[in-house]
C-alpha cells in the first residue's frame, strides 16, 4: 500500500533538489528520507529519481508521478483541514514564504500570537528574498510586496506600504537634497540587487522611470537601510523598513514632487488549491495585526501630489 510519508519525501526531494535539503525541510534525518524514497520506488516498481553531479533529478516516470503526488498530498491535507473545521479547530501543516526583511521586522511578531492560539497548526516559515514560485514549490502562502503578475495565484491584500526616497541628514547636508527627478542624477544610489534598478514614480501622465547612478547594490532591504543611515547615498525603500528611522531622525524623506510607486503587501496562494480555513484565518489575523492603515504608515508625512 502506498504510504503518504513516502510520497511526501519524494515531493520534498523533487522540490528541494536534494535529499539533504529535503531532510531539512521535513525535519527528518537524511537516512529516513532516503529510505522512504527507496521504499516508494519499490512500491511503484519504477525509478523516480536519478543522481546527477549535485542534485537529485526526476526521471521521466518521476516527472509524471510528481503531478499526481502533489495532488495526493493536497487532497490529504484538505481532508485533514475539513475534519479540523468540523471540530472547530485549525490544524495541520502550513508552509509560508516571506521576504527576509519584512519577515524579520514585522511578520514574526504578528505570527506568534496566531500560533499560540492555534497549537494544532504546524507552521514552516521560510524567509527568502528570491522570487518564490508558490504553485511549483509547494507553498501554501507567499507574502509579496509590489506588483503581482502571476495568474496562477490568488491574492488578498494584507497591508499598504508606500515607498519613500530617503537619505541620512549628514548626506543631505553634504550633497544637498534633490527637489526633482532630474536632480537625482547628481546623487549616489543604494539599489536593490534582486530586481530591475529603475525607480518608478507616479507622474501626471503615467508612470515615470528613473535609472539612478549606483553607488551600492545589495539584495537585502535592512542592509540598504543601514547603508543609507551610514550616509552612503539615497535609497528608495518601503515604509515598513524606514518608519522608525524617520521618526528618530536618522533618515529623512526626500520630496522630488512625485510619489514613488507603492509596495502593497499581498498574501498569495496557488489558485488551484483555494484558500483553506487555516489559511483564511491566518490572513485575517495578519490584516488585523498590521492594521488599516498599518502601524508603519502612521505619523508619516502625506505623499507629494503630481502637478
Amino acid at each position: 500500500m502506498l504510504k503518504l510519508d513516502g510520497v511526501a519525501a519524494f515531493v520534498a526531494v523533487a522540490e528541494a533538489g536534494s535529499i539533504t535539503a529535503a531532510a531539512r525541510r521535513l525535519g527528518l534525518a537524511k537516512s529516513v528520507v532516503s529510505e522512504r524514497l527507496a521504499e516508494l520506488e519499490r512500491m511503484v516498481g519504477a525509478r523516480l529519481m536519478q543522481r546527477t553531479t549535485r542534485r537529485q533529478a526526476l526521471t521521466e516516470t518521476g516527472a509524471t508521478f510528481l503531478v499526481r503526488a502533489r495532488r495526493l498530498l493536497d487532497e490529504a491535507e484538505a481532508a485533514l483541514a475539513e475534519i479540523a473545521e468540523q471540530g472547530h479547530a485549525l490544524a495541520g501543516p502550513l508552509r509560508v514564504s516571506a521576504p527576509v526583511s519584512f519577515g524579520t521586522l514585522h511578520l514574526g511578531r504578528a505570527l506568534y500570537p496566531f500560533l499560540a492560539a492555534h497549537p494544532g497548526i504546524a507552521l514552516q516559515l521560510e524567509l527568502d528574498d528570491r522570487f518564490v514560485d508558490a504553485a511549483a514549490e509547494g507553498y501554501d502562502l507567499v507574502i509579496r510586496h509590489g506588483r503581482l503578475q502571476d495568474g496562477r495565484l490568488g491574492a488578498r491584500l494584507l497591508a499598504e506600504s508606500r515607498r519613500l526616497l530617503v537619505a541620512a541628514p549628514a548626506y543631505l547636508d553634504a550633497h544637498g537634497a534633490p527637489d526633482s527627478l532630474a536632480g537625482l542624477a547628481a546623487h549616489r544610489a543604494i539599489l536593490y540587487a534582486n530586481r530591475e534598478t529603475d525607480w518608478r514614480f507616479a507622474g501626471p501622465d503615467g508612470a515615470v522611470a528613473v535609472r539612478p547612478r549606483a553607488g551600492l547594490r545589495v539584495n537585502n532591504g535592512v542592509m540598504m537601510r543601514g547603508a543609507a543611515v551610514a550616509g552612503l547615498g539615497l535609497t528608495l525603500l518601503p515604509t515598513f523598513l524606514v518608519h522608525e528611522e524617520l521618526a528618530a531622525g536618522t533618515l529623512r524623506a526626500i520630496d522630488v514632487g512625485l510619489e514613488a510607486e507603492g509596495a502593497a503587501l499581498h498574501a498569495t496562494y496557488p489558485r488551484a488549491r483555494g484558500a483553506s480555513a487555516k489559511l483564511r484565518a491566518l490572513i485575517a489575523h495578519l490584516r488585523a495585526a498590521f492594521g488599516t492603515p498599518p502601524y508603519w504608515e502612521r505619523g508619516l508625512p502625506p505623499p507629494p501630489r503630481a502637478g
